[in-house]
């Protein structure tokens, strides 16, 4: 995946802290830590079952084996992947695809198709074009014509997906990258290792997708900051509680390159082929998987708060940081309220 962007396997998005828990709890050493790198990043992975030293090596073969089949599936930097295979199919021709790819494929499709192509995997083109992408362009404004072609041929009406046959198809010259939901279905694939494994309380962290299962400790959940929008200053403004849930935020504040001044984020509308340009600074969604998560931070970050009624309508569990000024709004979705509770709700929203 693209080591440059939010949502790519690859990217260093901290905009999501986990935190210790309180001094009266067991201390930070009885949670075993196991950590390696994969897409670009990090992958960090805490477990609060009691585990054996060496169980904790199994574990981690385990869990690096798993990371590394996601990435040659559907990395876009590997062009042996099965996702640059599929990219580099003759247009308008089948191509099997693994069960695993179909799966991301068909849920990116139906985020997109709900977004109303907010979110969309088939502008890897116009990803490339803004050199958020493997060509690696020099960062500048690209050419308003070779950028009208490219938003030409995207649009995911033309990925057609057979998932009976286990086949997909592209209808036009598109080039599909799944940024912003791949390293979501990485962390659910190493969730659902763990589970297979017998483990019941344990949190992944890959590049800032989390998913929490269980406690960290008796009557303590796991805790998860939400990194306030200023550039350079890792702040957990925005502590929640979470179990049994996944966690994934999408922000513009990390990622993202100036042109005579001006700042271009690396989060791309699909509809109009430019870096979103509006006031919200980051997006986070809770999810039971982390790929639902991921795709649906993504969209909400192109939609900005045009998107909040489209949140309510779909019962998503949204927060989003608005800017204001020097300052900042939160807005809280009614569903991440009831998951909340009004009480927690209420002091996000008066900014503690």
């Amino acid at each position: 995946m693209n080591p440059m962007r939010h949502g790519v396997l690859s990217f260093i998005l901290l905009s999501i802290l986990v935190l210790a828990g309180c001094t009266d709890k067991p201390a930070e050493s009885e949670v075993k830590r196991l950590e390696g790198a994969i897409f670009g990043t990090f992958w960090m992975v805490s477990l609060a079952d009691p585990v054996s030293d060496s169980r904790l090596t199994e574990l981690r073969q385990g869990i690096q084996e798993t990371l590394e089949r996601v990435d040659w599936q559907m990395s876009t930097w590997k062009p042996e992947s099965e996702l640059m295979q599929l990219n580099a199919h003759p247009v308008g021709e089948w191509r099997p695809v693994s069960a695993d790819l179909m799966r991301v494929l068909a849920l990116s499709q139906e985020i997109s198709a709900q977004s109303d192509g907010a979110f969309d995997i088939t502008v890897g083109n116009l990803v490339n074009l803004w050199s958020f992408g493997p060509e690696q362009r020099p960062d500048s404004i690209p050419e308003p014509e070779l950028l009208a072609a490219r938003l030409e041929t995207a649009g995911y009406q033309g990925l057609e997906l057979d998932s009976e046959a286990g086949k997909a198809r592209r209808q036009a010259d598109f080039f599909i990258d799944l940024s912003g939901v791949a390293k979501g279905f990485g962390v659910d694939e190493v969730a659902r290792y763990l589970a297979a494994e017998g483990l019941q309380n344990y949190l992944v962290n890959i590049g800032g997708d989390i998913v929490a299962a269980g406690q960290r400790a008796a009557e303590q959940s796991w805790r998860i900051g939400i990194e306030l929008p200023h550039s350079g200053v890792q702040v957990a403004h925005h502590i929640i509680p979470v179990t049994n849930m996944s966690v994934a935020t999408s922000g513009d504040y990390r990622n993202y390159f100036e042109v005579a001044g001006q700042r271009y984020s690396h989060t791309i509308n699909p509809v109009t082929g430019w870096p979103i340009d509006h006031r919200v600074a980051s997006v986070t969604v809770l999810a039971p998987e982390n790929m639902d998560a991921d795709a649906w931070a993504t969209a909400m970050m192109v939609l900005g708060t045009e998107g909040l009624p489209l949140a309510e309508a779909l019962g998503l569990r949204v927060l989003m940081l608005e800017r204001q000024g020097e300052d900042w709004v939160t807005h809280l979705s009614s569903a991440m309220v009831e998951y909340l509770g009004e009480e927690k709700a209420r002091s996000l929203l008066q900014g503690g």
